[in-house]
């Protein structure tokens, strides 16, 4: 399966800033006097959009919890968000295809990190959280950043990620589902039943300078 478009989710996948996401929740938890999350909590527990799941997590005070979510996060994400193993790697061998980044973090937070980590060269679209009509694992994402790319979604679009979330996500807009890593924080790699699976990133860039040298 050789690629035409290469789309990566973000954390977990690209970058590591679990160590903000779980202080910013942990601010909104303390405000309502839930139990507090360590990073590995939110890796394995952090899949959906804030928008899809605070609700859940707040009920009726969801929208407070938002609030000091964002202002928490807002202070501290650039602090802690650091490459994961290999994604520097992976990147500059995609480079021979159009790359972009389709993530359920909020958009403006995403597109601060991108720049932060000095990857904005790298992606002709950049997709967070409440740039499309639904987020992961709705599809709109997945097909707003190929529409930023002005290409079609078929089998040769691949969409890179960690979690069955991502797996799915791809599945729906009708994409190649590429697993990176062993997804031991999400169930493993049963649970996300990949359509093709890296054992890591620099798995993934060996892949991409083989393929982008005609192998």
């Amino acid at each position: 399966m050789r690629p035409t478009i290469l789309l990566y989710d973000w954390d977990n996948t690209l970058a590591d800033g679990w160590a903000g996401i779980a202080a910013a929740l942990n601010a909104a938890f303390t405000r309502f006097d839930l139990p507090l999350w360590t990073a590995d909590d939110a890796r394995a527990r952090v899949r959906l959009s804030f928008r899809d799941s605070f609700p859940v997590l707040f009920g009726a005070d969801w929208g407070q919890a938002r609030d000091i979510f964002l202002a928490e996060l807002r202070a501290r994400h650039l602090r802690h968000v650091t490459p994961m193993p290999g994604a520097a790697e992976a990147l500059t061998a995609g480079g021979a295809w159009p790359q972009g980044v389709v993530s359920n973090k909020n958009g403006g937070f995403l597109r601060a990190e991108v720049q932060h980590l000095g990857w904005s060269h790298h992606f002709g679209a950049v997709v967070g959280a409440g740039d499309a009509a639904a987020d992961k694992p709705d599809p709109a994402p997945i097909l707003l950043a190929l529409d930023r790319l002005r290409c079609a979604a078929d089998r040769s679009v691949w969409y890179l990620g960690d979690t069955a979330l991502d797996m799915e996500t791809a599945r729906a807009a009708g994409v190649t589902a590429v697993l990176v890593g062993d997804a031991s924080h999400d169930g493993g790699i049963d649970r996300a039943r990949p359509d093709i699976h890296f054992p890591s990133a620099l798995d993934l860039a060996e892949c991409l300078r083989g393929l982008g040298r005609g192998g």
